[in-house]
């Protein structure tokens, strides 16, 4: 398989780069900082094939549904009146890049958690995801997991990744993924934009 089969009908799926996790909330994922040029330029290089999923939080605890409201019981300082819509907001300079249209909010862990997001997928001709954001064991590979359960092959870019658990991170990376090696590939930030770069002439997915 020559590795620029990977990045033809592909798109670049960015996990939960917010203000949410950026700031000093109780979510704070400090290594999210440590990714934000790699996920950047993953995005400005496929501008017209980058979606950016945002995780929302429920405005009160009566919004959440089954095992999500013990969840919510816990994190309830991000709920209720202590609830700030405007922590879902994608860091700078993503906020200024990514299009309405491009936004996709999920209320679970997986961005198909959005059940609109699989049939654009399809209809636009889709087969290859690449996903960059955070955090690597939590959003990034349930998001994951269920694209290769959907049929798609998938790409982690994994410079572009983060995790407040490093270890889990590594878990991820070092043993996990590398267990599905016909359905999940792992690169570098420079080799995915390299390749895409070699792809562009094909012209974005539409």
């Amino acid at each position: 398989m020559k590795i620029e089969s990977v990045f033809v009908d592909c798109c670049h799926v960015v996990i939960d780069m917010q203000r949410l996790f950026a700031e000093e909330t109780a979510w704070h994922a400090p290594a999210l900082e440590d990714i934000l040029e790699n996920v950047v330029a993953l995005s400005r290089q496929m501008s017209s094939n980058t979606l950016f999923a945002r995780f929302v939080v429920p405005a009160s605890l009566e919004e959440a549904d089954g095992c999500w409201r013990p969840y919510y019981e816990r994190w309830s300082m991000l709920t209720g009146e202590q609830h700030d819509p405007t922590l879902h907001d994608l860091v700078q300079p993503l906020k200024a890049i990514a299009r309405p249209e491009q936004i996709f909010d999920k209320p679970g862990y997986s961005i198909f958690s959005n059940k609109d997001l699989h049939g654009q997928l399809r209809q636009k001709g889709v087969r290859n995801l690449i996903f960059s954001g955070v955090e690597t064991d939590v959003c990034v590979y349930s998001s994951v997991l269920q694209a290769v359960d959907l049929g798609y092959r998938v790409v982690i870019a994994t410079d572009a990744v983060a995790s407040t658990e490093g270890a889990a991170h590594r878990a991820i990376l070092d043993c996990l993924a590398p267990r599905l090696p016909e359905q999940i590939l792992l690169f570098p930030t420079a080799t995915i934009l390299s390749a895409t770069d070699r792809t562009a002439s094909r012209g974005p997915v539409h």
